[in-house]
């Protein structure tokens, strides 16, 4: 059975439609999560009143990833996320050709969702927005930047580990032949999921492109730890899509994953 997200070839969107979809669900995913850990948690810099955050924040990326599925999945694949385009890519889903504009897409999309919430913050009380970028900006990192004081290593094992994980679930829920009406469903809460284990030790990032849009305004630290929330989440991304195909789908050309868009 097909899952609602995939497109049969002859009626797939053409691409401009499709970037569209995924710089709106990535916009929809970066102002609900990290509006939520900006706005709904007053006492963001100190992690021992977190556990009411942490929840918040976990839903609020599940549901927005649940909303933007059914919305925009059915017409570019429902990524909102570069680890995510390149790990279905490598399963043989989509053309690489096409990881490279998706990708600009999601980050340009989450690029805009920080800056509505920069701006919004700007109205906000006075010294609000200072402060919050004096915490990182709800950045991902390790050391000074992590919820529970978690090392770099702590950081790269959860990116590879947790994103493998989502990728896994997403290849399986939205196979074009073994697929679940209710994908949308299973990423969303397998992505909450991920977000409750990884908050604590570097405020979940299993997603480039959530990564960029915080580190932006996040200042110098933020910045200078991007590179693990850019490397690692693309290689779990990576190792699950070239697993996935050769486990479940083969690397032959007669196998399922041939039946995706060329």
């Amino acid at each position: 059975m097909s899952s609602p997200i995939d497109t049969p070839d002859s009626a797939a969107p053409a691409l401009t439609p499709r970037l569209v979809a995924e710089g709106l669900g990535t916009f929809l995913l970066v102002a609900g999560a990290i509006g939520t850990a900006l706005f709904a948690s007053s006492r963001f810099p100190d992690p021992g009143g977190q556990s009411g955050a942490y929840l918040a924040v976990a839903l609020a990326v599940g549901l927005a990833v649940l909303i933007g599925m059914y919305a925009f999945g059915p017409i570019s694949g429902g990524h909102f996320n570069p680890a995510v385009t390149l790990g279905v890519a490598a399963a043989g889903r989509i053309p690489w050709r096409e990881a490279g504009p998706y990708i600009v897409a999601q980050a340009v999309g989450g690029l805009v969702a920080s800056t509505v919430l920069t701006l919004i913050g700007t109205f906000g009380p006075e010294g609000w927005l200072a402060k919050a970028q004096d915490a990182g900006f709800a950045s991902n990192g390790w050391g000074t930047l992590s919820p529970g004081g978690f090392g770099a290593w702590a950081a790269i094992v959860a990116e590879v580990v947790f994103t493998a994980l989502l990728l896994f679930v997403f290849l399986s829920v939205t196979h074009p032949v073994r697929g679940t009406p209710f994908a949308g469903v299973a990423i969303g809460l397998t992505l909450t999921l991920g977000v409750l284990a990884t908050l604590p030790i570097d405020n979940a990032s299993l997603n480039p492109a959530r990564s960029l849009a915080t580190a932006i305004y996040g200042g110098v630290t933020a910045l200078s730890q991007l590179w693990v929330f850019l490397v690692f989440p693309i290689l779990g991304a990576l190792i699950a899509g070239f697993t996935y195909r050769a486990l479940f789908d083969g690397a032959s050309p007669d196998g399922a994953a041939a039946t995706s868009r060329r």
